[in-house]
């Protein structure tokens, strides 16, 4: 039998409106994970309890960067069928790609913004 390793890069990219310049931590940076089976990576940050949105973004090679998981605290757990997500807490979160394939080798990093609310008044 032959198995297949691949490769999942991680990496904090900043972006205005985001986590900032620091405080952003992602575990592992690098994984490699066997076909078939599930990869997980944590996110956490240091930015207080009101960055309670976080967002899961990958990269694949020649192909633009994509949004491919968005949770908040106000929703603690995702399921979908190829990425399940979870918010431990505000400040806590993990990320995984259930069944890894070959297509799956790419660069994911999270990002995390503070919840902001408009309100709008009749004057």
């Amino acid at each position: 039998m032959i198995s297949v390793i691949i490769t999942l890069t991680f990496s904090l990219q900043l972006a205005p409106g985001f986590a900032g310049d620091s405080g952003v931590t992602q575990i592992p940076r690098l994984l490699w994970a066997e076909k078939g089976n599930p990869a997980e990576m944590k996110c956490s940050h240091d930015k207080g309890p009101t960055y309670s949105q976080m967002y899961w973004f990958r990269q694949v090679p020649g192909k633009p960067m994509e949004l491919i998981v968005f949770i908040s605290s106000a929703k603690k757990e995702l399921d979908e069928n190829k990425f399940s997500a979870t918010k431990e807490s505000a400040q806590v979160g993990s990320l995984t790609v259930r069944k890894v394939e070959l297509n799956d080798s790419a660069l994911y990093f999270c990002a995390v913004s503070q919840h902001s609310v408009t309100v709008l008044l009749d004057c």
